[in-house]
């Protein structure tokens, strides 16, 4: 027997709040509707009400909420980033999700007994920025960035005094998150400030005779054949022509990241939590998932390490990766 993983699972929507936590959710991470977090796409969010329904709807199942405020604020202009710690804190709030350097200085002098995570934004990737986190804001879990190996986290785990959360499944960034600025040169915004990468409005899907082509902001990010599945068009992910080849430069197809096949090299790891991508995604994508690695988790706490239910729950995990292409075990295969 293992202690399981925490499950920190997303919420675009009220409705897919409920929908995660009934899927088993241990926690679920949710942002405002504002440019302070990072998935500011119409439609998705929550407001103050809401998010006060919200919390009572996680309480009463024993689950928490934590509230994402993990763009940079802008300069001159700190108070819907103020506003939004201070409506966390009232409303119960189980921790915040900050990068902002004044955010978390902020949040530690005015709400002293708040608990303040740090957002894979910040792209703390090291034990001594890690640690300065902790010692001068009290930080107590880390969202590691993505780009690092399964060896490096162990590494880290060791020398922090903080928990570590990961992503598990869902959108694979190959940037390093908080210092990405490729939306911005095509659509004029960004991840880190507005809040939002690609943003749909600006994306195209059109058919020129067989091939399927995918554009950002006017700009072509991909062509895919009839044989190819068609990824959501983000600059990081585009095919780029270098010599007069077509490939995939960044890395090797970054389309989804899925971890349900190395879990237990995670706990091996030191990893307390797993974060699963997707709050611009439906609820009944969120409520699969969720099901999926709910499965995986208790199967791998109970001491079973693979039978006909983990394989079907990482079987329909695959189905789910975005375009229906992973990047398997990512974390263990290494990306420097």
């Amino acid at each position: 027997m293992t202690a399981p993983l925490e499950l920190v699972c997303p919420a675009g929507t009220p409705a897919a709040l409920r929908d995660a936590i009934d899927a088993g959710a241990d926690v679920v991470y949710l942002g405002f509707r504002d440019e302070t977090n990072a998935r500011n796409f119409p439609g998705l969010n929550f407001s103050r009400p809401e998010l006060r329904d919200g919390i009572g709807y996680a309480h009463q199942r024993s689950r928490e909420v934590f509230v994402a405020i993990n763009t940079y604020a802008a300069a001159g202009n700190q108070a819907p980033w103020h506003r939004a710690i201070d409506d966390a804190a009232a409303l119960g709030a189980d921790a915040v999700i900050v990068a902002d350097i004044g955010l978390l200085d902020y949040a530690a002098a005015k709400h002293p007994g708040l608990r303040l995570h740090l957002s894979v934004q910040a792209a703390a990737s090291h034990a001594e920025a890690i640690r300065f986190y902790h010692e001068a804001f009290g930080v107590r879990r880390v969202v590691l960035p993505r780009v690092l190996t399964v060896a490096e986290i162990a590494q880290l785990t060791k020398q922090i005094p903080v928990e570590t959360e990961v992503f598990a499944f869902g959108g694979m960034c190959p940037m390093a998150e908080g210092r990405c600025s490729l939306s911005s040169y095509v659509t004029g915004q960004s991840p880190n400030r507005q809040g939002v990468c690609s943003p749909a409005s600006h994306v195209r899907y059109e058919h020129r005779g067989e091939d399927l082509v995918s554009s950002l902001g006017g700009s072509t990010i991909n062509i895919f054949d009839k044989t190819e599945k068609a990824g959501y068009p983000t600059l990081c992910k585009g095919r780029f022509a270098v010599g007069g080849t077509y490939a995939d430069y960044l890395f090797e197809e970054p389309t989804s990241l899925s971890t349900g096949e190395i879990l237990h090299d995670l706990v091996r790891a030191g990893v307390k939590a797993l974060k699963i991508e997707g709050r611009q995604r439906g609820r009944a994508y969120v409520a699969e998932v969720v099901c999926q690695f709910r499965s995986l988790v208790d199967a791998m706490a109970s001491g079973t390490t693979a039978n006909a239910t983990t394989a079907n729950a990482v079987a329909a995990l695959r189905q789910l990766a975005e375009g229906q292409q992973e990047t398997s075990g990512a974390y263990r295969k290494g990306w420097r």
